[in-house]
């Protein structure tokens, strides 16, 4: 038995769905042009609010939106029902003439293992937002359909997975529905039938420890929703990096000059950067842009074996927003950006006016990541921006309660 099923009433695109997901956008007005300029993008479903049509209501009050666009998809052909089926799934970037390979599926939502006291082959590893949790709860329940997968890493049989998948794709043929996303990155996926083909597949797919790369409040939202599955795109570690998970604070609360003094006295080794400042090298110090001036921090860390204490992202949450600024880490202040927007970009915010502060991190380690897992232990939140991600609107898993 394998905890890793087919979708039994899928939806695949037809072309134009392809979206990021929701939590991948530093501002919200990127996603309203976004659906200003496709609005067939998933994007109008998964955050109604942000359509310009339903702009001023609140999310609660535009779900009833997000039904009525993805009836409206389905019935206007943008999506194509399959039965029964695992979906595989290539993502290929022409700028590194790489392949990345997974499979849309469904799995055990009792197998997800949020503590390292909870039994379960899904480790979900990162601390989450319950608002956004909720909200996940409520997009689900308003359309019956999952929009988006959790990105999970099978860590136990990675290279036979990868094997199989790059097998399966080669002789799978033209594919279903293409899309191409921001970065020129092109998404395929090849529904494949019940059958051999498909059983070993998931049978590769859901034997061992399965890692939440990307979704964690997914995951846990399928959890308090009551549901027995949820969708999911399981990889591989051949088919996925890390990058860094940088931080913006729009208000500190105090000048430039009292930031760093209060660092200081919290125990950090603040030395002026000569350049602007970038993605640090190497874990230990972080890199901050105020006021026009670069720093490189060390951030005092605890003499503790636990490897979730010592990370970069947990001391910047501990010591700086914490200790110094007394933020919480939920604070709307707070702005946490992915890899795919470079240190330029966080320093042009900082410039314009538009925040105060740039927290440029190292991005975790694999080493760092898969310890953490093995042990249980939780990661600070949004630490880890897993490369390349599932792109949500290509497979929709519809939900018969």
């Amino acid at each position: 038995m394998t905890i890793v099923h087919p979708i039994e009433h899928a939806w695949i695109t037809t072309g134009q769905t392809g979206a990021q997901n929701y939590d991948e956008f530093a501002d919200d007005a990127e996603i309203t042009a976004i659906i200003a300029e496709n609005p067939q993008s998933a994007l109008a479903i998964e955050m109604p609010h942000r359509a310009p049509e339903s702009l001023g209501k609140t999310f609660a009050d535009s779900l009833p939106d997000a039904a009525d666009r993805l009836a409206q998809a389905k019935a206007d052909g943008f999506y194509v029902q399959v039965e029964n089926a695992v979906v595989l799934y290539r993502i290929t970037d022409p700028t590194t003439d790489t392949a990345a390979y997974g499979m849309f599926c469904l799995l055990d939502t009792a197998q997800i293992s949020g503590r390292d006291d909870e039994p379960g082959l899904v480790i979900r590893n990162e601390d989450v937002f319950i608002e956004k949790v909720r909200e996940r709860v409520a997009l689900t329940e308003a359309t019956d359909t999952l929009l988006s997968p959790v990105l999970l890493m099978q860590t136990a049989h990675g290279d036979k997975l990868q094997a199989e998948l790059v097998s399966a794709t080669a002789a799978a043929g033209a594919p279903m529905a293409s899309d191409t996303d921001g970065a020129g990155r092109t998404h395929e996926v090849w529904p494949v039938p019940p059958g051999p083909a498909a059983d070993r597949l998931r049978e590769l797919a859901g034997g061992g420890e399965l890692v939440v790369a990307d979704g964690n409040h997914r995951s846990l939202a399928a959890q308090i929703g009551g549901l027995s599955h949820f969708l999911a795109v399981v990889t591989t570690p051949s088919s996925v990096s890390i990058d860094p998970y940088h931080r913006l604070v729009q208000e500190m609360g105090m000048s430039a000059p009292a930031l760093l003094e209060r660092l200081r006295a919290a125990g950090a080794t603040v030395t002026p950067l000569e350049t602007p400042p970038e993605t640090p090298a190497q874990p230990g110090t972080i890199h901050l842009y105020l006021n026009g001036s670069g720093h490189a921090v060390a951030l005092p860390a605890p003499d503790s074996d636990v490897v979730t204490e010592r990370l970069d992202h947990a001391l910047t949450e501990r010591v700086l927003f914490g200790d110094v600024l007394g933020l919480d880490p939920g604070d709307k202040r707070i702005r946490y950006i992915g890899g795919d927007y470079p240190p330029r970009w966080l320093r042009g915010e900082v410039d314009a006016g538009r925040a105060e502060l740039a927290v440029l991190i190292s991005p975790v380690t694999v080493e760092d990541f898969v310890a953490v897992n093995l042990a249980r232990q939780k990661m600070p939140r949004k630490s880890t921006w897993f490369t390349p991600k599932a792109r949500a609107g290509l497979v929709l898993a519809e939900l018969h309660r």
